[in-house]
């Protein structure tokens, strides 16, 4: 269960750690006088444990096999919501997609994806979705590995598009804040 403390708490994080004001061109191309670093909540450690918790608990009757995003917007959110599934005695493995492929050894493009079987349902994390270009290639790259992609999180939902493009797809973005509660 979401206790709202741990909504608010969460949200008083994210507006101290991870709102900066000024000119910045993200990575949609789009310029914006606020950019959320959701690096800044995730790496902290009551942050990463609100975002594995409420996340875990968005996802805790989904049938998901495992979560996963791309390289490094995901990273620490999947790995905290794998934790909290082992706590919670609901083991949810998590994997990462890489950018590009590994140069060596297997040339992977999925990390983890030896805890996955062909065709496991999952859930693609994002830590804040804007248009939705990030999330639409990590989800190709996912169902090109052989994985089902049933569910798409976030931290924040920009409101800019991404939301839109995921309906597109068939895929309804579930996000634990928009940037108008944030803003």
């Amino acid at each position: 269960m979401i206790l709202p403390e741990e909504r608010e708490r969460l949200l008083a994080i994210l507006k101290e750690r991870s709102v900066e004001r000024g000119t910045f061109v993200l990575a949609s191309g789009k310029t914006s006088n606020i950019y959320f670093d959701g690096k800044q909540t995730t790496l902290h450690p009551e942050g990463a444990y609100l975002v594995g918790k409420i996340l875990f608990e968005m996802l805790r009757d989904a049938k998901v096999d495992a979560v996963g995003g791309m390289t490094l917007g995901a990273d620490p959110i999947v790995t905290s919501i794998a934790l909290t599934s082992f706590m919670e005695g609901k083991p949810i493995p998590a994997f990462i997609i890489r950018k590009e492929p590994k140069k060596h050894g297997k040339g992977l493009w999925l990390e983890g994806k030896g805890n996955l079987s062909e065709g496991s349902p999952v859930a693609i994390i994002e830590d804040v979705v804007t248009t939705g270009k990030t999330t639409l290639e990590a989800i190709a790259r996912a169902e090109e590995e052989g994985l089902k992609v049933v569910k798409v999180l976030a931290v924040v939902d920009r409101e800019e598009g991404g939301r839109e493009a995921l309906a597109k797809e068939g895929l309804e973005l579930e996000a634990i804040f928009k940037k108008s509660d944030i803003m």
